[in-house]
């Protein structure tokens, strides 16, 4: 999914548990989201808790939109036509509807509920992402990972997989990114991740081990969960530091409640976001930016694609600035 939010109002943190506290519950801060219209009449609206101006990235993970259940009779679906990307890999996770992905490695492949897209645009890769026409309801997320420094030209590179579910008592795992409830996902990655869908019971608690030296993100898709002592409502993204070996997730409604878990070692380095881009300077954002309106070879070609490129937006009138989560306390 191209990026269309050049010049984000970013917004700070909802909620947030600061205090020291000594009882094992975790600290969560709750991410609100915030509504980003893809462009155009009947287009899509997607809800956005990654980047924040309090919190960019959650390991590497660094983009989360959250979007549906939307009526394609409505909203047209999702057509968006070849686009570029450099320093990232991009995750596409669908709950419903169907995806046709073409890029400009050659890869021409769909992704649907409970499978997972997962795509390398290093030192770059073009790709286009349309709903199928069977797609009657288009509901899903679309996440980026931030590549580190030593990997941020890796190889055009493309990865699908379809985990299995996991049963626990009390929840349904599918683990797309890494490993959790005693399942590993064989999906290549360029630092530690985790990413897992929970389906959490009626009036459940959940309670994973999870890796301490990661810091987690909850992006609750619908319903509501505690985490620990905190609540994160729909659409929210409730963050939780590394230090902690389990994480506690309670359903307290009557009905099934689906979330996101996603997770990874802090990202320490600086990284510079605009458009479709993760560079490490302006600079570097340039480069890409002519490369692309030139029809550089840095992004190939999307074959099979009946229609025009995404025409890359103006910059800003002012140098993009290098970014970085807060200092943890």
């Amino acid at each position: 999914m191209s990026n269309v939010e050049t010049e984000p109002s970013e917004v700070r943190c909802a909620a947030s548990v600061t205090e020291e506290r000594g009882d094992g519950i975790p600290h969560v801060d709750v991410l609100p989201a915030r509504d980003v219209p893809l462009g155009g009449p009947r287009a899509m609206t997607v809800r956005r808790t990654l980047p924040q101006r309090d919190r960019t990235l959650i390991g590497a993970w660094c983009f989360a939109d959250h979007y549906g259940p939307d009526s394609v009779a409505e909203t047209g679906g999702m057509q968006v036509p070849p686009h570029p990307h450099t320093g990232l890999q991009t995750v596409s996770w669908l709950f419903s509807g169907e995806i046709e992905h073409r890029d400009s490695l050659g890869s021409h492949a769909f992704v649907r509920p409970g499978e997972l897209n997962l795509m390398t645009g290093g030192y770059g890769i073009s790709h286009s992402e349309v709903s199928t026409p069977s797609t009657t309801v288009l509901h899903g997320a679309q996440l980026w990972v931030a590549l580190p420094e030593e990997h941020r030209h890796a190889e055009r590179d493309f990865q699908h997989y379809a985990p299995e579910p996991v049963r626990l008592a009390g929840a349904e795992v599918r683990v797309f990114l890494g490993s959790l409830a005693g399942d590993t996902a064989p999906v290549r990655t360029f630092t530690p991740l985790l990413g897992a869908e929970l389906l959490l019971d009626p009036r459940a608690t959940v309670t994973l081990a999870v890796d301490t030296g990661f810091e987690h993100g909850v992006l609750v898709d619908d319903g509501s969960v505690r985490l620990g002592e905190t609540l994160v409502r729909r659409a929210e993204l409730g963050y939780v530091g590394p230090g902690y070996d389990t994480l506690t997730l309670t359903n307290e409604s009557d009905d099934t409640t689906r979330l996101l878990l996603l997770g990874g070692t802090p990202f320490e380095e600086e990284i510079v976001m605009w458009w479709n881009f993760i560079g490490r300077s302006h600079e570097d954002i340039v480069q890409a930016r002519e490369e692309w309106a030139s029809a550089s070879e840095r992004f190939g070609v999307v074959e099979g694609y009946a229609g025009e490129r995404l025409p890359a937006p103006a910059l800003p009138n002012a140098t993009i600035r290098p970014r970085r989560n807060p200092p943890r306390r």
